[in-house]
């Protein structure tokens, strides 16, 4: 019996290890702020296994650090859905609220609570890892009188482990 728990186990592990993903990402952010600052923008996320797991849908936890390259920096966790087209094919939606440092006065989104949105699409390669085109928005889902939001287009690659 003991011979057989640490195989099941390890299999068990390494089966959800493999549903996990780390996706780094660049592409260009607007803010729709009168005076802000647009500028080149980057992503770091990290996917986790999935806590429904259908044939075609996925929904897990992640967390995603995002920013531009005058310094703005928002950090949030939520969740992500996927859904599969095909074997290839994919969309991809989620949700974080989180924070965010604006670098410069004029980059202000209204307050720190700010709402990440994000709708993608993406192309699963042999290798298990994918490509992705998303768009994203930040916004304080109107929590203040001020919310100019922010918008961003990035090309993603996502690294399956």
């Amino acid at each position: 019996m003991k011979k057989l728990i640490l195989p099941l186990a390890l299999t068990v592990l390494s089966v959800q290890a493999s549903a996990q993903e780390i996706v780094v990402g660049a592409g260009y952010t607007r803010h729709n702020g009168n005076f802000a600052i647009d500028d080149a923008a980057f992503t770091l996320e990290y996917h986790h296994s999935p806590f429904y797991d259908r044939p075609r849908l996925d929904l897990a936890f992640g967390a995603a650090l995002s920013g531009n390259m005058d310094g703005d920096l928002h950090a949030g966790i939520g969740v992500v859905g996927t859904y599969d087209i095909n074997e290839r094919w994919f969309v991809e939606a989620s949700v974080m609220p989180g924070s965010f440092w604006e670098s410069i006065s004029d980059n202000t989104l209204g307050s720190r609570f700010q709402i990440r949105s994000l709708l993608a699409v993406g192309y699963k390669m042999d290798s298990g890892n994918k490509l992705s085109l998303a768009i994203t928005h930040k916004s304080n889902a109107s929590t203040t009188d001020y919310n100019p939001g922010l918008d961003t287009v990035l090309m993603r690659y996502h690294v399956a482990f």
